[in-house]
């Protein structure tokens, strides 16, 4: 697909081939360069490569008709010329051949290859910023086509015909109807472009109907349309005026292109008249009109710019009722070209350019509103709206995140093809399972509660699988929303169905009773669709000891233990906040030594061992009131059950094992401090007031 002719609109040069009749094949080449009608100059370069004599010539003639190829946004014709012009060592003496060569690279998608070529291009002339820009556009492109934004694009093919289709605008009272560009046959003009070979543009319309089918498309009666090039439209509010991009060319004369306004009478336009809003000599087009009405923003080479085609902006004055002067948007602007504004609803602005970092061609940018005339943070949106290729003519529908778009991208239907793109709402989901620790039984009737920083807070319970999931309310709004972070609390004041009892084979327990468990998820930052999956594991508190991560002591000393493999103060932090999650819970924790050792002095230790956690707690901010420090000396030696078997950790077991480490460490095992809760009703104490307030105030 090659963008021939859409961006030189805004420069129409006419060629005056009858200069060329005393002048030699190449200088009429060189001529038609000049003067940009690279369609023609293609043709007389080829001319000229087969008369030439001279080996040097040749080449060059090879190298421009490459450019020629590049300039008309032929790249696959363009890569191959510039090839040869490489094989002839060309870039040797024209190191431009090099950083071309890498637009045309990057522009169809060959990053490796354009970065070899702007690396090639930097080893001979450093410090160009385009060859910068390149090479980091080749970077991000490739990170941007590995991790797409979530738009949905798609060719809309009722619109697209095997010739140009580009630059579309929504209007009527329900945004039915499309104005557009296009080359295809039907419409007024039939003469071809000189700089293109294609056939001039005309404004073309179609409607669509309540099923989402478009009409088939009809080109805007005379005298909005032109024997010549009609370009990019905009229509002020409710359509009372439509302002268009008109292209005059006369017979041996440079004609710039314009901006012309037409106003709506019944369905009909009426005669269009240009707007001055430049000098004659300047090209104007490509414009945009601010919902109220009261900014215009166009494309032009004007000076005074930046460099190249440049986005500028007038506001309307009531007092005259005219435009203003041009202001040129210079905080978007760059040295390269900058086209296709388009200003949405909420006062963003939005272009495309061959002057910031892109994926090759013209990327669509966007660019924040900060004052009255000022945008600033220029941002490119990206693949899948932006490719390799060029983008450009974006029209947002209102402020919703949809609307249309310009490519010329691979898999189009011809030149430059109409593009619909959408961002699909974004739809987060909170699922899991709630099971039993031990058994791994799932838990029928938990409750599970969801609670958001934005105040939000609601419940649901689990099902017979232990199964829970936050979706979408009666109402169709979400339980999970943008930029929030979420606490999931599951309620420990669960009663064990039978069903759990009987996985979990301990009959004796009627009612297993569960701590409660929290976790946390976040939106925050989180930009796409995601299915959040938050299983917990509960652990029964009425069964026996807590499961936790042991503490550990060394031997005859009661302070926890702290080394790079074990620390003991991780337990207990997980044991404090199980304390801070369950607050009615009040618990013993039990100390126990090894056999080594008086049996008396061991009941002490384990006595310190035990107090030891508890002071740990306390000076967490634990209450006293809810931890009972006990030592059971040597007395309970570990009991594990490992290949169906129980291991009892006793000094006949260790004096069995084959080596001293392994007789050490199962005596650390032995040093331990485990967990279990006494009751559940306990009652939190108020909390003190702070020194000098009254604490019946409000009462």
């Amino acid at each position: 697909m090659k963008i021939r002719f859409i961006i030189t609109t805004l420069t129409v040069l006419v060629l005056c081939t009858t200069s060329f009749a005393q002048a030699s094949k190449t200088e009429a080449a060189d001529f038609a360069y000049k003067t940009e009608h690279y369609y023609e100059s293609i043709d007389l370069y080829k001319q000229a490569y087969t008369s030439e004599k001279d080996r040097d010539q040749k080449i060059r003639i090879i190298y421009m008709i490459g450019d020629c190829y590049r300039l008309v946004y032929n790249f696959e014709m363009a890569e191959s010329w510039y090839l040869k012009a490489e094989k002839a060592k060309y870039g040797e003496k024209e190191p431009e051949l090099y950083l071309n060569l890498a637009e045309v690279f990057k522009s169809q998608g060959k990053f490796a290859d354009a970065t070899e070529r702007y690396e090639k291009y930097n080893s001979v002339k450093p410090g160009n910023p385009k060859a910068t820009e390149g090479l980091e556009g080749c970077k991000q492109a490739q990170k941007w086509m590995d991790k797409p934004t979530p738009h949905i694009v798609e060719n809309v093919k009722a619109l697209n015909s095997k010739m140009y289709d580009y630059s579309p605008v929504m209007t009527g009272r329900r945004n039915n109807e499309v104005i557009f560009v296009s080359s295809r046959p039907g419409g007024t003009g039939n003469e071809i472009d000189s700089r293109s070979g294609e056939a001039y543009a005309d404004l073309f319309t179609a409607e669509m109907d309540r099923k989402g089918k478009w009409s088939i498309p009809r080109p805007l009666p005379q005298p909005i349309n032109t024997e010549f090039n009609e370009g990019p439209v905009t229509t002020t509010k409710k359509d009372k005026e439509m302002y268009y991009t008109h292209c005059p060319t006369e017979t041996k004369a440079t004609k710039p292109c314009e901006l012309w306004m037409a106003t709506k009478r019944g369905t009909d336009w009426a005669e269009p008249k240009p707007i001055k809003l430049v000098p004659d000599t300047v090209s104007i087009g490509h414009p945009s009109v601010s919902k109220d009405n009261q900014m215009m923003f166009f494309a032009s080479d004007l000076p005074g710019g930046k460099g190249g085609k440049d986005i500028w902006v007038v506001t309307w004055d009531k007092t005259s009722k005219s435009w203003g002067e041009p202001t040129n948007v210079s905080s978007v602007n760059t040295d390269r070209d900058e086209l296709f504004p388009f200003i949405k609803d909420d006062g963003t602005l939005y272009f495309s350019s061959t002057g910031h970092t892109g994926m090759g061609g013209l990327d669509i940018f966007r660019a924040e509103k900060t004052g009255a005339k000022e945008w600033a943070n220029v941002e490119n949106l990206q693949y899948p709206i932006n490719s390799a290729a060029n983008d450009f003519g974006i029209f947002y529908i209102g402020n919703k995140e949809r609307g249309y778009f310009s490519s010329d991208r691979k898999g189009g239907k011809g030149g430059a093809d109409i593009y619909s793109f959408k961002l699909p709402p974004i739809i987060y989901t909170l699922q899991g399972t709630v099971t039993d620790v031990e058994c791994k039984a799932p838990i029928a009737g938990a409750t599970v509660k969801l609670i958001g920083t934005d105040g939000s807070s609601v419940e649901v319970l689990t099902d017979a699988n232990g199964f829970y999931k936050f979706e979408e309310k009666e109402n169709g709004d979400r339980y999970i929303v943008e930029n929030t972070s979420y606490t999931i609390l599951v309620d420990k004041s669960v009663s064990a169905a039978k069903k759990v009892t009987k996985e979990c084979g301990t009959p004796e327990y009627k009612d297993r009773k569960y701590l409660s468990s929290k976790g946390q998820e976040t939106t925050v930052t989180v930009e796409r669709s995601t299915a959040f999956v938050h299983d917990f594991a509960l652990q029964c508190f009425n069964c026996g000891d807590i499961k936790f991560k042991t503490v550990l002591y060394e031997t005859a000393k009661w302070e926890l233990m702290v080394t790079p493999e074990i620390n003991s103060k991780d337990s207990l932090n997980d044991l404090y906040q199980t304390l801070i999650d369950n607050p009615n819970i009040v618990i013993e924790l039990s100390a126990h030594t090894d056999a080594r050792g008086a049996a008396d002095k061991n009941e002490v230790l384990s006595q310190k061992r035990a107090q030891s956690c508890v002071d740990y707690l306390i000076e967490k901010g634990i209450d006293a009131e809810r931890l009972v420090a006990k030592g059971y000396g040597e007395g309970s030696p570990l009991v594990i059950e490992k290949d169906g078997k129980t291991i009892v950790y006793d000094e006949a077991y260790i004096n069995s094992l084959p080596t001293k480490a392994d007789k050490l460490a199962a005596h650390q095992l032995n040093r331990r401090t485990v967990f279990s809760v006494l009751r559940d009703d306990y009652e939190p104490k108020p909390e003190a007031p702070i020194d000098g307030e009254d604490p019946n105030n409000g009462q």
